[in-house]
């Protein structure tokens, strides 16, 4: 009975979001009985237009698909839970999960998570990194790991995808399952329940960390990792320009929401600026001077890093070898960036 009321509520969608109530986070429990069947629906918004509307559509199906059995749908607005307990995950022997997030693309958001996820293994952590940006996946080629086959195993009465390694980091990605010129003509519900499995199914196995690169933007992808994962903690990278720190706002925003509610550590400012190898002192701001900095000042935020633009980063994204593991010069920067965020991540437990 469980299984057919899923179904009915998987072709319920919602007007707005696009996504049906399954797919979409919006059921929060299911009870089918003998005497009785109970459903709770939860939205995000207290003041959600639709959901009257879909709370009287999932009447009508529940209903129609059992005439006779008493029915109970419950509405509940606010976050959603984090995790369903009664849910067999393989997430939950992760430390501390840190979401890198950018308001635009074209500021190296993946790169510079390759690089601090690369750094936190230099300091010993045990680190994992999830490739959430399901339409533009760029972690496969970033670690040299394009042609990796993921084959799944049964453990602990779950069935558990074996995830890349490279550089003793563990990595996700659906640019695993598809190829790589293959174009992801996804709807909403499909990329969330993708990302849903790469969360957990994956065998992560024990870490400290877990960097989940989000595409840029905020959107559903933003919004379910925010209803599947319980995230620590949410870095913005930005470029100095100022059109790319009016973009940062959006994002500091949706984490800030009450609604979502995740403390941002702060803000990574990348290609911050440009030193020849001829001249070691000399700095050329080719994308502007400071932008990240004074907005983390007006906004209370801390300024995690500055990374500049260096060849062995781009050379290192090109060839699968983040240049932090390599160049002393760029881990020098994305050390001191990752100690940051381990120290606001990990401060409420001292």
């Amino acid at each position: 009975m469980e299984q057919k009321i899923r179904e009915l509520l998987s072709g319920i969608v919602h007007p707005e979001k696009g996504v049906d109530l399954l797919s979409g986070g919006m059921v929060e429990r299911i009870a089918a009985e003998e005497e009785g069947i109970e459903v709770v629906l939860r939205f995000a918004k207290a003041h959600d237009p639709f959901a009257a509307k879909l709370k009287r559509q999932t009447e009508e199906a529940l209903a129609a698909a059992f005439p006779g059995v008493r029915a109970t749908v419950t509405l509940h607005v606010g976050t959603p839970r984090r995790l369903d307990p009664e849910r067999k995950s393989t997430a939950g022997q992760i430390a501390h999960v840190v979401a890198i997030a950018s308001g635009k693309g074209g500021v190296g958001k993946s790169t510079v998570t390759a690089n601090l996820a690369v750094a936190l293994r230099n300091m010993g952590y045990r680190v994992g990194l999830l490739d959430a940006d399901i339409y533009g996946p760029s972690q496969p080629r970033m670690f040299g790991t394009e042609g990796y086959l993921p084959e799944a195993v049964h453990e602990e009465g779950i069935d558990q995808i074996v995830p890349a390694e490279a550089m003793g980091i563990e990595l996700m990605s659906i640019g695993y399952f598809v190829k790589p010129d293959d174009a992801l003509l996804w709807r909403g519900a499909m990329a969330v329940n993708a990302l849903r499995q790469l969360i957990h199914q994956t065998r992560w196995g024990r870490l400290d960390f877990l960097l989940a690169d989000l595409p840029p933007g905020t959107g559903d992808i933003h919004l379910s990792i925010v209803g599947e994962l319980k995230i620590d903690a949410a870095v913005i990278v930005s470029t100095p320009q100022q059109v790319a720190v009016a973009d940062v706002r959006r994002g500091v925003e949706l984490f800030r929401n009450p609604q979502v509610n995740i403390p941002v550590a702060g803000i990574i400012e990348n290609m911050a600026w440009f030193t020849p190898e001829e001249l070691p002192e000399n700095r050329y701001y080719l994308f502007g001077r400071g932008g990240a900095r004074a907005f983390a000042e007006e906004n209370g935020l801390e300024l995690l890093g500055e990374i500049p633009i260096i060849q062995s980063i781009m050379d290192g994204s090109d060839t699968g070898r983040p240049a932090a593991a390599f160049d002393p010069r760029v881990e020098e920067y994305y050390r001191a960036a990752a100690a940051r965020i381990v120290e606001k991540v990990t401060k409420s437990e001292r």
